[in-house]
């Protein structure tokens, strides 16, 4: 049931989120933004006997950790050997490097808009602070460009056009690009293809490999109330991304195929019970 709140007062949303839980089973917030969404979140997770869910963290989070399980198939790396570069220092891009580390990768580089985010940064958001301490272990210094030198992966959830196709020749053997700003992506495609990009995925449904966050919620929600959870928790987030990549089998795996299409069939499903059965283990 969608419920729209006119105010965007941290304060309001969490009364009145508070005050409407006793109806429902679980809630999904949507379209709140960084850093108010993690405040919200939080405090609502605390207080609250059901799951809550920020789709636009956490929901973009597992579609792109599926994506990228299966794309690492395909260019025959290991997820806690690869280096993960997330352009986008807001909410999904924070929940984003969060879940990758929980899936094993071990070098991930948050890049915002005023470079590298280090822990040793004097202007560090506060915002920044737990990411800080859980990525860019060496203290690295630099903008996009330099971070992306050695890099195996490129997520994007920042603004149109930021990636240059010249900077992807300094990357690893078969880069991994997954651009993702809506509606203009980092990079286009074809560019990024042209730059040497080993496979590319967007945001957007004209292009193959769209990382659409629906692909995630409906399921984990399935999943989460029949398991009768009060929370979703990291091992099921993971199984959920697990559950939406197994969806493409071995033999229909490609650089154009690597995450199932909106409206494949079954998704929900299966992601229902990966979940279910992450919450029973």
């Amino acid at each position: 049931m969608p419920i729209s709140l006119d105010t965007n007062d941290v304060e309001e949303i969490i009364a009145h989120v508070k005050a409407i839980a006793p109806s429902f089973g679980g809630i999904n917030l949507e379209d709140i933004s960084a850093p108010r969404c993690f405040e919200i979140e939080r405090r609502l997770k605390e207080s609250l006997d059901i799951p809550v869910f920020h789709d636009d963290q956490h929901g973009t989070a597992i579609v792109v950790l599926a994506g990228i399980y299966n794309a690492l198939k395909l260019a025959d790396k290991k997820i806690d050997e690869v280096k993960v570069v997330v352009n986008g220092g807001g909410a999904a891009g924070v929940a984003i490097s969060k879940r990758l580390l929980t899936a094993g990768v071990k070098h991930i580089l948050l890049v915002d808009k005023e470079g590298i985010v280090s822990s040793d940064n004097p202007n560090l958001e506060e915002r920044h602070e737990e990411i800080a301490s859980l990525t860019n272990q060496d203290n690295i210094k630099g903008n996009l460009q330099e971070a992306l030198k050695d890099a195996d992966i490129f997520v994007g959830v920042s603004a149109p056009n930021v990636l240059k196709k010249e900077w992807i020749s300094s990357m690893n053997d078969k880069p991994i690009i997954f651009a993702m700003a809506n509606p203009e992506p980092e990079i286009n495609p074809q560019d990024a293809k042209d730059g040497g990009a080993f496979i590319v995925g967007t945001g957007r449904s004209d292009f193959p490999n769209q990382i659409n966050n629906v692909l995630a919620f409906p399921g984990i929600f399935r999943g989460a109330l029949d398991a009768r959870a009060s929370n979703i928790t990291d091992d099921m987030q993971i199984a959920a991304a697990k559950g939406i990549a197994s969806v493409i089998s071995d033999d229909e795996l490609s650089v154009d195929n690597i995450i199932p299409n909106v409206f494949t069939p079954g998704v929900a499903s299966i992601v229902a019970d990966s979940v279910k059965q992450a919450k029973s283990e």
